[in-house]
């Protein structure tokens, strides 16, 4: 039985709606949440093995923002780049198609994996007006304090991948070591928020289209980090961090906001990887006052 939200209330007074595109080869799933003639339109990107739920916490106290939130190709309900290899730069080029014929000129946002393809779809010409990371990837994830994790968590996605299919379809499906993966970024002591997190993982992080695929992201999530894209990225940026982060320290993330020309870095204690399931409001509220209406008329 799934878990009642305990952001199910605003969430459910935000509109919402669901979206299809042909971009790129092939069909990009999105959803448009908020006003549709809001002031500000923010497009949304979730991180490695999640989908676009992920990010509805945050989405539930953004008010009067227009949210437009895809599933990245390859994951939930966005088929794979058909013909291509899912590297960085094909997130990359696919997120800037995205954004150019869906929302031109919106703010972006990415989490985790999201922040990676975020920057370097900024780096590499984007126009976009302000950019936010949230749980930023600051650092190579097998230097991070759980290096041997990560290390262990190559062997199973090279497993997964190598294995006869269906031997590596049910590995990288088992529910067993996706519930451990979600123990050990979840941070709260909270009973009711521990268990609304492991079902979150429990039905949305085996949605991805197939083993390849999933192989693919994940070797562009721990082949790259933000800091290879961040002195390029002119734009003011947001960098919402966690002081309990395993997978970039705090540390690295307050060295990574200063190879930024312009960025400004927000900690929230006591929260690991999951600010988007753990503290969304205080997220929520950090990126409402980095968007509000400047005294000069800009944001």
């Amino acid at each position: 039985m799934t878990v009642v939200s305990p952001y199910a209330e605003r969430l459910a007074a935000v509109p919402v709606s669901r979206h299809a595109l042909e971009l790129a080869g092939g069909t990009t799933a999105y959803w448009e949440y908020g006003p549709a003639d809001a002031p500000l339109t923010l497009v949304a990107v979730h991180g490695f093995r999640g989908d676009h739920h992920g990010l509805e916490p945050v989405v539930a106290f953004l008010d009067g923002v227009r949210v437009i939130s895809p599933d990245l190709p390859g994951f939930g309900e966005t088929p794979p780049l058909p013909g291509v290899e899912h590297t960085i730069d094909a997130y990359a080029g696919w997120l800037r198609a995205f954004v150019d014929t869906v929302a031109p000129g919106a703010v972006v946002l990415g989490h985790s994996f999201g922040s990676i393809v975020v920057a370097a779809a900024v780096a590499g010409g984007l126009e976009t007006p302000r950019v936010i990371l949230v749980n930023p990837i600051g650092a190579p994830a097998l230097e991070g304090p759980r290096g041997i994790l990560t290390r262990l968590a190559v062997f199973y996605y090279w497993a997964g991948a190598r294995l006869p299919k269906r031997l590596g379809d049910a590995l990288l499906r088992n529910r067993a070591v996706v519930r451990i993966m979600s123990v050990s970024m979840a941070k709260t002591r909270d009973p009711q928020l521990r268990r609304f997190i492991h079902d979150q993982h429990d039905t949305y992080f085996s949605g991805f289209g197939d083993r390849d695929v999933l192989h693919e992201g994940f070797v562009a999530s721990v082949s790259n980090d933000v800091r290879r894209f961040a002195p390029a990225m002119g734009q003011p940026t947001l960098l919402i961090a966690a002081e309990k982060d395993d997978i970039t320290p705090i540390e690295a993330e307050r060295h990574l906001q200063t190879l930024f020309p312009a960025a400004e870095l927000v900690e929230i204690p006591a929260v690991g990887h999951l600010i988007h399931y753990e503290t969304p409001q205080a997220a929520a509220a950090a990126i409402m006052r980095f968007l509000a209406p400047s005294g000069d008329g800009t944001r």
